[in-house]
Protein backbone atom coordinates (compact mmCIF):
# COMPACT_ATOMS: atom_id res chain seq x y z
CA UNK A 1 0.00 0.00 0.00
CA UNK A 2 2.86 2.38 0.81
CA UNK A 3 4.36 1.86 -2.65
CA UNK A 4 1.10 2.93 -4.32
CA UNK A 5 0.95 6.03 -2.12
CA UNK A 6 4.55 6.94 -2.99
CA UNK A 7 3.85 6.44 -6.68
CA UNK A 8 0.75 8.64 -6.52
CA UNK A 9 2.59 11.32 -4.55
CA UNK A 10 5.46 11.57 -7.05
CA UNK A 11 3.05 11.36 -9.98
CA UNK A 12 1.27 14.44 -8.63
CA UNK A 13 4.59 16.23 -8.00
CA UNK A 14 5.86 15.27 -11.46
CA UNK A 15 3.30 17.22 -13.47
CA UNK A 16 4.83 20.37 -14.96
CA UNK A 17 1.60 22.37 -14.73
CA UNK A 18 1.00 21.22 -11.16
CA UNK A 19 4.54 22.23 -10.17
CA UNK A 20 4.04 25.65 -11.74
CA UNK A 21 0.76 26.04 -9.84
CA UNK A 22 2.47 25.13 -6.56
CA UNK A 23 5.27 27.63 -7.22
CA UNK A 24 2.70 30.36 -7.86
CA UNK A 25 0.69 29.52 -4.76
CA UNK A 26 3.82 29.68 -2.58
CA UNK A 27 3.62 33.48 -2.81
CA UNK A 28 -0.08 33.91 -1.97
CA UNK A 29 -3.53 32.33 -2.39
CA UNK A 30 -5.15 32.88 -5.80
CA UNK A 31 -8.37 32.20 -7.67
CA UNK A 32 -8.50 30.03 -10.79
CA UNK A 33 -8.50 32.92 -13.25
CA UNK A 34 -5.37 34.42 -11.66
CA UNK A 35 -3.64 31.03 -11.71
CA UNK A 36 -4.60 30.58 -15.39
CA UNK A 37 -3.09 33.96 -16.21
CA UNK A 38 0.13 33.18 -14.33
CA UNK A 39 0.68 29.70 -15.81
CA UNK A 40 -0.62 30.74 -19.25
CA UNK A 41 -2.91 27.71 -19.51
CA UNK A 42 -6.61 27.28 -20.23
CA UNK A 43 -9.05 27.25 -17.33
CA UNK A 44 -10.07 23.63 -17.92
CA UNK A 45 -6.46 22.41 -17.69
CA UNK A 46 -5.76 24.48 -14.55
CA UNK A 47 -9.00 23.31 -12.91
CA UNK A 48 -8.17 19.67 -13.66
CA UNK A 49 -4.71 20.05 -12.13
CA UNK A 50 -6.09 21.89 -9.10
CA UNK A 51 -8.52 19.01 -8.53
CA UNK A 52 -5.63 16.53 -8.51
CA UNK A 53 -3.64 18.75 -6.14
CA UNK A 54 -6.66 19.13 -3.86
CA UNK A 55 -7.39 15.39 -3.79
CA UNK A 56 -3.87 14.77 -2.49
CA UNK A 57 -4.00 17.74 -0.08
CA UNK A 58 -1.23 19.66 -1.81
CA UNK A 59 -3.56 22.67 -1.96
CA UNK A 60 -6.58 23.84 -0.02
CA UNK A 61 -9.67 25.51 -1.40
CA UNK A 62 -11.75 28.25 0.20
CA UNK A 63 -14.92 29.68 -1.29
CA UNK A 64 -14.93 33.47 -1.08
CA UNK A 65 -18.12 34.90 -2.52
CA UNK A 66 -18.43 33.29 -5.95
CA UNK A 67 -14.72 32.53 -6.28
CA UNK A 68 -12.72 29.52 -5.22
CA UNK A 69 -9.43 30.62 -3.77
CA UNK A 70 -6.58 28.13 -3.63
CA UNK A 71 -3.65 28.11 -1.25
CA UNK A 72 -0.71 25.76 -0.85
CA UNK A 73 -0.57 23.34 2.08
CA UNK A 74 1.85 25.26 4.29
CA UNK A 75 2.21 22.47 6.83
CA UNK A 76 3.76 19.84 4.56
CA UNK A 77 4.16 20.99 0.95
CA UNK A 78 6.01 24.27 1.56
CA UNK A 79 8.67 22.57 3.77
CA UNK A 80 8.95 19.75 1.23
CA UNK A 81 9.52 22.21 -1.62
CA UNK A 82 12.22 23.94 0.43
CA UNK A 83 14.00 20.61 0.89
CA UNK A 84 13.73 19.88 -2.84
CA UNK A 85 15.06 23.37 -3.65
CA UNK A 86 18.02 22.76 -1.34
CA UNK A 87 18.70 19.37 -2.91
CA UNK A 88 18.46 20.74 -6.46
CA UNK A 89 20.74 23.69 -5.77
CA UNK A 90 23.32 21.40 -4.12
CA UNK A 91 23.27 18.32 -6.33
CA UNK A 92 21.52 19.05 -9.61
CA UNK A 93 23.54 21.96 -10.96
CA UNK A 94 24.20 20.16 -14.25
CA UNK A 95 20.60 19.06 -14.77
CA UNK A 96 19.49 22.35 -16.34
CA UNK A 97 22.38 22.27 -18.80
CA UNK A 98 21.55 18.70 -19.83
CA UNK A 99 17.89 19.58 -20.29
CA UNK A 100 18.77 22.52 -22.57
CA UNK A 101 21.12 20.31 -24.57
CA UNK A 102 18.42 17.64 -24.94
CA UNK A 103 15.90 20.22 -26.20
CA UNK A 104 18.38 21.70 -28.69
CA UNK A 105 19.68 18.34 -29.87
CA UNK A 106 18.65 17.19 -33.33
CA UNK A 107 18.99 13.56 -32.23
CA UNK A 108 15.62 12.00 -31.59
CA UNK A 109 15.44 9.79 -28.54
CA UNK A 110 13.08 6.83 -28.88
Amino acid sequence: MKCFSYNKFFEVMGGKTRLRILEILKTKPKCVSDICHDVKEEQSKVSHNLRVLRECNFVEQEIVGKKRVYSINKKTIVPLMKIVDKHVSSFCTGCDKREKLDKNSKIKVK
